[in-house]
This record gives structure tokens, sequence and C-alpha cells, in this order.
């Protein structure tokens, strides 16, 4: 959640600050595990719900038939209401589900609040779960546990113009400066094209650049978290993204608003050359004007024939500790979680699996998402797992460090400098 910091903003800015932190629990683990009843669970709607909901329907189905007196009770929720949702549902475990969807940037501080249950010796004993993509199973640990199940994974690309770099006889960017290069030359030959479309708020365009030179957001040492933002590495990395938002590229009076889904919308309108977008961005570009003129490839790193390592977004399936039908719960979700629904999600919705296996599966058969499921293969990497991060992120720490560089209200080392001490002041680590 990024928010403006005007004055007007303050008070909604508080409130923000309220909702994204750690929700507060009087949650207690639940001591019964009834194998009959309805197991309750949560997942979010979409702007497209039909074929979200007929893979669910199958899938409550085949659970149902299997499990004689067990009945599955989905309800789909808004996602832009999940923090006062989940937030009433662990202080009041009667009006709590037993399965839920969630982001995993909210994992730490569902966790935090004692609302998830641990799920590791589910995933131990599950035959599926020896092919999950390790790094994404990664994201749902805390302190040696898992609190979750991946069910699918988003990641960025780059998208790039074919017609436009043809016509300028220009290669597809092969290295992070590359892509500078080119966007430059590309705004030099057409004024009133972006060479590319990045935003100082779109911080998982950026992230890519700030791991490409060997930077971190923050390292975990001991039992806390500290910055890693004001590190040589990490400031090359900064750097080399806030070179793109320069009147030559990207004027910064134009882009450093711009978050993720501006950024690709300005693709998208045939305003810019490139642009960094996501998996599930592509639909919404092959059904665009400029559906014959475009090409996705990974975002490359440093050096010829590397790939920056991106993000991994995506959402997992979890228990609440509150559950009073565990086993049941821990069931349906390894069900819908299982290959062979994510195979059907991915067919229905265009939600990348999060077993190798299957990503492969699927990349071969479907040559538009390679690009994407190479970037997994290459090696993600994710946000700290910790409930101080949806403080860091409320704050606008990580974006508002771009934007002061790109707007001249800092240079690098002294942006760098701020965000790194406000990560440490949340993290409790200095």
């Amino acid at each position: 959640m990024k928010l403006a910091r005007s004055a007007a903003a303050i008070a909604i800015a508080a409130l923000a600050l309220t909702a994204c932190a750690p929700p507060t629990s009087n949650n207690a683990a639940s001591s019964s595990d009834e194998q009959t009843g309805t197991v309750r669970v949560w997942l979010f709607s979409e702007v497209n719900q039909d074929p979200k909901s007929a893979v669910v329907k199958e899938a409550v189905t085949e659970f149902e038939a299997a499990h004689s007196g067990a009945k599955i009770d989905v309800q789909y929720i808004p996602v832009d209401s999940r923090a006062e949702r989940f937030k009433a549902a662990f202080n009041d475990p009667s009006s709590a589900p037993d399965v839920a969807e969630f982001g995993n940037t909210d994992l730490a501080s569902y966790v935090a609040s004692g609302g998830l249950a641990d799920v590791t010796e589910d995933i131990t004993s599950w035959d599926e779960a020896k092919d999950l993509d390790q790094k994404i199973l990664d994201t749902t640990e805390i302190d040696g546990k898992n609190y979750g199940v991946p069910w699918f994974v988003g990641v960025r690309a780059l998208y790039y113009r074919t017609d436009l770099l043809q016509q300028l006889g220009l290669e597809v960017p092969k290295t992070l400066d590359e892509i500078e290069t080119v966007a430059r030359a590309v705004r030099a030959a057409n004024p009133e094209l972006l060479g590319i479309s990045v935003g100082g708020a779109a911080q998982f365009s950026a992230m890519p650049y700030l791991w490409a030179n060997g930077g971190e957001i923050a390292t975990k040492e001991g039992d806390t978290f500290v910055a890693g933002l004001d590190s040589a590495e990490s400031r090359e990395g900064v750097a080399a993204y806030s070179r793109l938002l320069k009147d030559d590229i990207c004027p910064a009076q134009t882009c450093a608003e711009f978050g993720g889904n501006a950024s690709v919308q300005q693709f998208i309108a045939g305003k810019s050359a490139m642009t960094i977008g996501g998996d599930f961005n592509y639909k919404a570009v092959a059904a665009s004007a400029i559906k014959d003129k475009f090409a996705v490839v990974p975002v490359p790193g440093k050096t010829a024939g590397s790939i920056a390592p991106a993000f991994a977004g995506g959402n997992n399936l979890g228990v609440f500790n509150s559950s009073e039908r565990r086993t049941l719960a821990a069931d349906f979700v390894k069900l819908l979680a299982s290959k062979k629904y994510q195979q059907k999600m991915f067919d229905s919705m265009g939600n990348l699996p999060t077993f190798s296996d299957v990503q492969k599966s699927v990349a071969e058969n479907n040559k538009q998402v390679e690009p994407f499921i190479n970037t997994l293969a290459a090696g993600t990497k994710f946000v700290p797992v910790t409930e101080s991060w949806s403080t860091i992120d409320a704050q606008g720490v990580f974006t508002g460090m771009y934007q002061k560089v790109v707007t001249g209200k800092a240079d690098v080392n002294a942006a760098t400098t701020e965000a790194a001490t406000a990560m440490n002041t949340a993290f409790g680590s200095k």
C-alpha cells in the first residue's frame, strides 16, 4: 500500500498505517479437530469470477465425494477489504473461516497476530510438496515453520515493442545497461514516446535492479532484520533504476508517481516502447491495439545471458488457527493447491503454478508464459518476511526513496541512508 505524503493526506495515511499494521488477535488454536461438518473457505473475488468459481466448484465436488459428512462452504471476499475481514476473523473465531486465500506479503503480519496455523507437517507429509519451487515455498516460512501453501505466483518481465525496435535497428536489450541505452535511443527518435514506462512508485519494477547489482532490501541478523539499502551494491542498483526516470527516457514529472499498473497502462496505450510488467498483465496487452507489435523477455541482469532476480508475488492458501476442523481444512488446501488444480487454474485464469514440474509443462505448451517461467527458474527474491514490512510499506519508505532521487530532493546516498534508517527503526534493529 502506497500513499501520497501530502499534508492533505496525513489523516488518511494515519488510518492506513493502522490498517496495514499487524492485526491483533485473541485467537488461540482450537483444541477440536472434527472430521465432519462444514469447512468454511474464504477466497478472493475476481473481476472475471466465473473461471475461478468453476475450478473451485470442481475441487469442492471432488473433496466432498471423498470425505463423507464434510461440506465445503466457499465465500468470495473483495481483496480490498481483506485487512478488515481478517482482523475481525482473528479476533472472533465464530466469524472466521477454516481456510483462506491471502497474499504472500500479508503472511508475516497474519502470523504475528497468531491467526494462521503452522502447516509445516502437512507440507512435509504431502508427496507433491517435493516439487514445489523452493524459493516460493520459502516465502511462507517464518522461524523454520510454514504458514501457507503457495497457490500461484506472479513475476515480472520486460515487455517491448517489436516494431519500434525494428524500425530503429535496435536489438532487444540483453543487459540492464542496454535497457537504458535502447530506451534513450527510442525516445530520441520518437520524443512523443517514453523510452520505457517505469515509475517511482513501481517498487516491484525497481527491485530487480537492486538485486541484480548485488544489493538487498534487508538481511536477517539473529532474530531481526537489518536494512541493506545503504550498501554500495544497493546504491548502484538504486542509481541504475533511477536513471530510467530522466527526461531522455521517462521524465520524472510524468513518471515519478507511476506505480506498476500505471506503467503498464502506458505501454498498452502505445505510449512507451518498453515496460516491466507481470504475467498477469499479458492478456490485457495481447487484447490491446499493440497486440501484434510486442514481445516479452526476462528482465536481463548485468551481464548478457543473465536474468535479474524478480520479486515473487502471489497468493497462498492457509488454515486458520481457530479452525475446529484442522485436518479437513488442511486436506482441502492440499487438494485446491495440488498440481491438478494449479494446472486447471492456469488454464482458466492464467495463474502461474508453484510446482517446478508444472511450470515446465506450462511453458512448453504455452510459449507466451515462457519468459516468466524462465524468470522463475533463474531464481526469485522476496521482501523481508516480517510483520514490520507492513509498516514499512504503508509508510512508503521504499518507493519514497526512489521518488526523492528522481525528483532531485535527495541524492542516492542521502535517500538510501534515510530509507535504511527508517527501515531499521521499524525492524527495531538499530
